[in-house]
């Protein structure tokens, strides 16, 4: 499945700067990077499931923000890409 997950981590203390670094590595664990707090990622269920309570374990429920936007299986191509920064395919392979 195709989701979009979007952050938004408090980094106004050294903790919460050490805790947005966190969120970004693991994201970037399962998908890529489209914007500054935005990944795309192709999972599948159980993917997810780690991918959230990973998340979760960093995160600071009372001043951290995490959205998952589950787009289903034909979620990419739902995606409108204009202006700077080229589209990435999450599904194609990546080779560094």
């Amino acid at each position: 499945m195709f989701v979009v997950i979007t952050y938004d981590v408090n980094t106004e203390t050294p903790e919460g700067k050490r805790r947005l670094r966190k969120v970004a590595k693991i994201c970037k664990d399962y998908g890529v990077r489209v914007q500054n707090s935005v990944f795309e990622c192709v999972v599948d269920t159980v993917q997810l499931m780690e991918l959230k309570s990973k998340i979760g374990e960093v995160i600071c429920l009372e001043c951290d923000s995490i959205r998952y936007y589950n787009m289903g299986n034909e979620g990419r191509r739902r995606v409108e890409h204009v202006g700077a920064k080229p589209a990435l395919n999450v599904e194609d392979a990546l080779i560094f």
